[in-house]
């Protein structure tokens, strides 16, 4: 199955390791180090123009994404779950 992070943007739910919620998270050092490392290195993938509520860490054929989503983590996580239920 495949998870939609907005616009038109997919990617493979088993490529997904993690959904998190942007203002809780960057409160942490280590988490803002970790995004700013990525976005110099080109693994930031903006979803939207607008302000991102979310971030989605992927880990595919291409190597590690980091998708930022205008979407909740808790949007993101019940479309998730909605596909494993099957």
């Amino acid at each position: 199955m495949y998870l939609q992070l907005g616009q038109s943007i997919v990617v493979p739910e088993n490529d997904v390791i993690g959904i998190f919620d942007l203002d809780n998270t960057t409160a942490s050092h280590i988490t803002r180090r970790f995004l700013s490392e990525a976005e110099k290195s080109g693994r930031v993938i903006s979803v939207s123009d607008e302000l991102p509520n979310s971030f989605v860490v992927c880990d595919g054929t291409g190597g590690q994404k980091i998708y930022l989503s205008v979407l909740s983590s808790q949007t993101l996580l019940k479309r998730s779950e909605k596909f494993s239920a099957y």
